[in-house]
């Protein structure tokens, strides 16, 4: 698996991101090439902008228990799995925008490093390991990637 901290892994992601046009099509699913980055991106606004409300601590100890090791697992993701209501993009996005600002986000995830996160806390699933905050980084990269054949 990729490492989202390490600087040729990040630098491999931003190229396939840098492949995508405004009409790169899905080999599965109905998000469109926009609606796609900005999916991406809510992963990263969770960690960056304060824009998206905490889970409560009942919700936060079934997503815990539940999601938890699905997203932060080694283990790709189904075609078609189910996606969290936060993260599904229900509006039109502006390609470059998204674009941009996953780009962006991706960086400065590597930039900070591993010891940056290494203990950090996950908005949705507590105290994370460095590893396991790459692991469910380059894990949702890849599989939407991969969607758009990059």
């Amino acid at each position: 698996m990729k490492n989202a901290f390490n600087q040729n892994d990040t630098a491999e992601f931003i190229q396939r991101v840098e492949k995508l046009s405004s009409k790169s099509q899905p080999n599965w699913g109905k998000m469109d090439v926009a609606k796609m980055l900005a999916h991406c991106n809510v992963t990263y606004e969770k960690i960056y902008d304060d824009i998206h409300p905490k889970p409560n601590a009942l919700k936060k100890l079934l997503l815990k228990k539940f999601v938890k090791n699905v997203v932060i697992s080694e283990n790709t993701y189904k075609k078609n799995g189910q996606t969290a209501p936060e993260f599904i993009i229900k509006n039109s996005r502006d390609f470059e925008t998204e674009k941009k600002r996953l780009i962006e986000y991706i960086a400065k995830t590597q930039k900070l490093g591993e010891s940056h996160f290494d203990g950090k806390e996950s908005h949705s699933f507590g105290i994370l390991k460095k590893q396991e905050w790459s692991n469910m980084l380059t894990k949702h990269l890849d599989h939407h990637l991969t969607q758009f054949a990059v």
